[in-house]
């Protein structure tokens, strides 16, 4: 349960977009946009904008669409991907998001005391006043804007950020009125006018990006909204291409007004190109006092709801950090730590630094948002029905590009960005009592990938020319005799499929129904323990000879029909036996190859060695009986074992029939040494029941064949006398295999 009150201020989608384009039109506008232009031209900056926003409308639209399915809360681009990717998930990607947006308030701090420069230059040339560092204006405006929001709380900085809107537009005006020299003297506009030797388009792009990030800042007052789901989308979207539009105005205008070398030196060649020059700093500070602003409204918000889902070790640390202020839960003590990370930065005092380690963790964000809306697309969930949709190309396209991007701005950071997110990730899901992972968000991605493959499969199936198992268990003993389970796990681990449907006997009722959900979730358990590739259910039939009718008609896990079927009983139980025998016509009618699997007191002992009887009488099954045990020991359980193949044959086929075998083994690829291939010869007095329990005293699992005909002879007895010997599996083949 959330620590976050639900108590709101209840604003429109007003705040959303003058927060989204005050933080647009900030300090990179200001301080960096003529360094771009100067340095990749007026064609490089169009690309750097038609890039960025590529990247940002994508994400603008993936958020619309997210919070137009869902109610969301505070915490703004936290609470959309943690609800989509799961708690554990979207806390490593909040703790970065958060990190970055209390890394801008530093950002546009120091921005803002750049705005002093041409009144610490007055200063010093009329009254001889020197201010040798501008962070004796940052370090105490961070501390002021702290202090001021913690008294005042949201509403305050709604109200100043109005007035600051106001003035970033006049000055904006005022700069596009303004004409020089330059400007007058030109006889024709160069398109791709430079600096000799300028620095790379990727690294210019990593420095002026954070500028278009700021379309998200609205986001973050999602608490405070009174219908986010009509204020997110509208006001983001709007804020993104009403950006996008100035920004190639301004670029335009710093291109015609200023040559590249007074672009790229001057941080506030604006101030010359403006018609009043003052307009220029004031609205620099303006414009970076509200970016803070909108970064310290946003910030502490996000660290709340990080709190208030318990996401940090310590519940007293989430505690204090999810604490409101009573009435409208402004973040109080969230507020103190963001402040406390901006000083920090502050002291760094290099914009180019701040500005690309921002860059990365948004880029992060933003790929995640689009990495969501496009799983949502193809995921098909019924229950995601945004009102505003994007298009999942789209989606797909902001997501590739926030990894592209990262990596050509800056490889180091980009790399470190990664593996801080991957440890932030491991150590959230060693702390959380949530155990949701990325399976939260890609269940149903899964889910049709699976339901295709299967259609797939299905249409492909050629039957037995490309046969593997596909097996299914129906039994009763699961908590008593795992052996079945372990059997199935083993042929399912790499080459088969196996379903194991736990068989419960009654009639479907309220009583039943409950006890197959308690014993489904203790095989989930137990498949999630041994780590097996099984498919387990739980199936209430009045009995087992309509539980087995019933399983045979299932689809297999794979798309595939099942074409065999595997029981099992106790050795020292026979009487388990009769059950089983009383299916066998059924089942064989359906042309499954039939398994049944004698469960002994020694289980499958040290999983060392597997023996393969090959009888005269049973030669269609060899070449299943071989491949069951080539395919059991592909598993790792079995990975220091050996198969031995004992073929007990008559004496005048004893030469043809060893040259035959060894053959089969050759051209089968078979990991079966000849040495391990024993011939046994038949005589007329001995029981060949005999010669197994002999030779196979110290097996660990016994692979026997077994034809039809002789269970209408012998019934039960064909599977007794096997007392001395671990595991028995009696197999019988409904069509004879070919080992390729």
């Amino acid at each position: 349960m959330s620590l976050i009150k639900q108590t709101k201020a209840n604003f429109g989608t007003a705040p959303v977009f003058f927060t989204a384009i005050s933080t647009i039109l900030g300090a990179i506008m200001f301080l960096r946009f003529g360094y771009a232009v100067g340095s990749v031209g007026f064609i490089g900056t169009l690309g750097i904008i038609l890039f960025a926003h590529m990247v940002t409308i994508s994400t603008a639209m993936a958020i619309a669409e997210i919070a137009t399915n869902q109610r969301v809360e505070g915490g703004g681009e936290y609470y959309i991907i943690s609800r989509s990717f799961g708690i554990n998930v979207g806390a490593a990607i909040g703790i970065a998001l958060y990190l970055s947006q209390a890394v801008s308030v530093a950002f546009y701090i120091i921005a803002f005391a750049e705005a002093f420069g041409p009144l610490i230059d007055y200063l010093s040339a009329n009254f001889g006043i020197e201010l040798y560092d501008k962070r004796l204006i940052s370090i105490p405006s961070v501390i002021l804007l702290c202090i001021l929001i913690i008294k005042k709380g949201a509403a305050l900085g709604m109200k100043a950020l109005y007035g600051v809107v106001a003035v970033l537009f006049l000055s904006l005006i005022m700069f596009f009125l303004g004409s020089t020299e330059y400007q007058q003297s030109a006889s024709e506009f160069d398109w791709n006018n430079t600096v000799p030797n300028p620095d790379s388009f990727f690294m210019v792009f990593a420095i002026v990006f954070p500028a278009f990030t700021g379309m998200t800042a609205g986001v973050g007052l999602s608490g405070d909204l009174k219908d986010p789901k009509k204020s997110i989308p509208m006001g983001t979207l709007l804020a993104t291409v009403a950006g996008m539009i100035i920004y190639v105005f301004i670029g335009y205008k710093m291109a015609n007004a200023a040559s590249p070398e007074d672009l790229v030196n001057n941080q506030l060649i604006m101030m010359d190109i403006a018609i009043w020059a003052p307009i220029i700093p004031i609205g620099l500070a303006c414009a970076t006092i509200s970016s803070a602003l909108g970064s310290i409204l946003v910030a502490p918000r996000t660290l709340q709801a990080l709190a208030g889902d318990k996401v940090f070790p310590l519940m007293k640390i989430n505690a204090y950090l999810a604490k409101g202020k009573s009435g409208t839960n402004d973040p109080v003590n969230a507020t103190i730590i963001t402040g406390v990370i901006a000083l920090l930065f502050v002291g760094i005092g290099d914009v180019n630094v701040v500005a690309e380690v921002i860059s990365m963790f948004f880029m992060i964000t933003y790929g995640s948002l689009c990495l969501i809306s496009f799983l949502q697309h193809f995921a098909a969930d019924p229950s995601y029905r945004p009102s505003f949709k994007s298009k999942w190309y789209i989606s797909l396209l902001g997501a590739l590009l926030c990894v592209y991007l990262m990596f050509k701005m800056n490889t180091q950071y980009a790399i470190i960005s990664i593996i801080v997110m991957t440890l932030i990730y491991i150590f959230i899901t060693q702390t959380s009592k949530s155990k949701e992972g990325l399976a939260k968000i890609f269940q149903g991605v899964i889910f049709q990938i699976s339901r295709q493959l299967q259609v797939f499969l299905q249409k492909v199936d050629k039957g037995e020319e490309n046969w593997r198992p596909s097996m299914i268990c129906i039994s009763d003993n699961f908590f008593n005799r795992p052996s079945a389970f372990q059997l199935m796990k083993w042929l399912s681990h790499r080459y088969g499929f196996g379903t194991y449907i736990h068989y419960i006997n009654g009639y479907l009722s309220k009583e039943t129904n409950e006890k197959s959900r308690i014993e489904l979730q203790r095989l989930l358990k137990a498949t999630g323990i041994s780590r097996s590739n099984v498919y387990v259910d739980t199936l209430i039939s009045p009995s087992f000879t309509s539980a087995v009718a019933q399983s045979m008609q299932l689809p297999s896990v794979s798309g595939k029909e099942i074409n065999m079927i595997l029981f099992e009983y106790s050795k020292n139980e026979p009487e388990d036996l009769n059950h089983i025998l009383d299916n066998f016509t059924m089942v064989k009618a359906a042309e499954f190859d039939i398994c049944l699997l004698g469960s002994s007191d020694k289980e499958f002992g040290f999983m060392h060695e597997i023996h393969i009887w090959l009888t005269p009488n049973d030669l269609k099954n060899s070449s299943l009986m071989i491949l069951l045990g080539y395919i059991i020991m592909g598993h790792r359980d079995w990975r220091d074992a050996q198969i031995k193949i004992f073929a007990v044959v008559s004496k005048k086929e004893m030469g043809s029939e060893e040259e035959n075998l060894v053959s089969i083994i050759k051209e089968g690829r078979l990991p079966i040494s000849p040495n391990n291939i024993k011939f046994i010869q038949h005589e007329d007095d001995v029981v060949i029941k005999d010669i197994i329990n002999e030779k196979s005293v110290d097996a660990d699992l016994t692979i026997l064949g077994f034809r039809a005909e002789a269970i209408k002879q012998l019934e039960h007895k064909l599977f007794e006398g096997y007392d001395k010997i671990g595991n028995v599996l009696f197999v019988n083949c409904s069509k004879a295999k070919e080992i390729e």
